[in-house]
């Protein structure tokens, strides 16, 4: 997937930052949107939110660089306090956390006493530390029924939100929050592509929801990835962040995968140069506030134990 002239220019960053890793008993988690030369080249652990969730409360390593975004940089420092975790460029940021504050979630519990409160992992801690549990994308049906609640408010995705009303009997009450890159795209572009193409479409539930009626499949990034080891299409469209296309298609190139690119701009902040800078100067570190971090770490420890994999499985 990288050309063996880029492979020549990104090499040696790739040998330094292998040496840091070492040396700082550092590990780096890379978001399934991450570039393939970070993505395969650097990353010891790679995948979605949940899966990176995981990862970080389970890691010994004394350093954690996370290549994605600042909420998922909070969210690795919220499952180790006493680590250290390092965002590349602190100004990744994510236009869905930044659609929602605190005082957001207060009046909308406010205006509906008592019914609780479910706030999608892409949101800042100060916004999980106002709400009752956390979710991704992959476990939100789930989350929100095991509330045993007639209703929830669900933040900040509209989309999302939607796509769970649409697979539960629970009253979802929603944000208007979306996300910049996924809002992009159009029903009628599909419609255009599959006739050319015949590929199968893959959406995430963060785009539109006419988006989602025109596409064959809507999941998230782990469900994309898993679908299209299942189905084996001869071709496909992923509608959702471009890399996520690049990394895929290292592993089926078997599948011709079609690219209607949208690009998020923070998390293309992260590079490799970056990374070795952080890993050289352990900066810029993450922190949460205290007066934040035991309410914001609850929401997420108690999303983690209504999913946790059944012993066995």
């Amino acid at each position: 997937m990288i050309p063996e002239p880029e492979w020549l220019l990104f090499e040696p960053l790739i040998a330094d930052i292998a040496r840091l890793k070492a040396e700082r008993n550092a590990i780096i988690l890379a978001h399934n949107y991450q570039t393939p030369e970070i993505f395969h080249g650097v990353a010891d652990f790679r995948g979605d939110s949940l899966s990176l969730a995981r990862e970080a409360a389970g890691s010994d390593a004394e350093v954690l660089v996370m290549c994605g975004v600042r909420f998922m940089a909070e969210t690795a420092k919220l499952l180790n306090p006493d680590r250290i975790v390092l965002l590349p460029d602190a100004r990744a940021g994510c236009s869905l956390a930044e659609a929602i504050g605190p005082q957001d979630v207060r009046e909308l519990r406010r205006r509906h006493p008592g019914v609780p409160v479910v706030c999608y992992v892409n949101t800042s801690a100060a916004v999980k530390a106002e709400c009752d549990v956390c979710c991704t994308s992959a476990n939100a049906v789930t989350i929100v029924e095991s509330l045993g609640s007639r209703s929830v408010i669900f933040v900040p995705d509209q989309y999302l939100a939607r796509f769970v009303a649409s697979r539960t009997k629970v009253e979802v009450i929603s944000w208007s929050g979306h996300c910049e890159v996924h809002q992009r795209f159009k029903a009628a572009d599909i419609v255009e592509y599959r006739a050319r193409t015949g590929a199968y479409v893959l959406a995430h539930p963060e785009c539109p929801e006419d988006v989602q009626l025109a596409a064959d499949y809507v999941g998230s990034t782990s469900g994309m990835i898993a679908e299209l080891a299942a189905r084996r299409p001869g071709s496909a469209l992923l509608l959702t962040e471009c890399s996520m296309s690049d990394n895929v298609a290292a592993v089926h190139p078997e599948i011709t995968f079609l690219r209607p690119c949208n690009l998020c701009e923070h998390m293309k902040r992260i590079t490799l140069a970056n990374i070795r800078e952080c890993l050289q100067r352990l900066d810029p570190q993450v922190e949460v506030p205290e007066e934040q971090a035991p309410r914001a770490r609850r929401a997420v420890l108690r999303m983690l134990e209504l999913t946790a994999p059944a012993a066995g499985a």
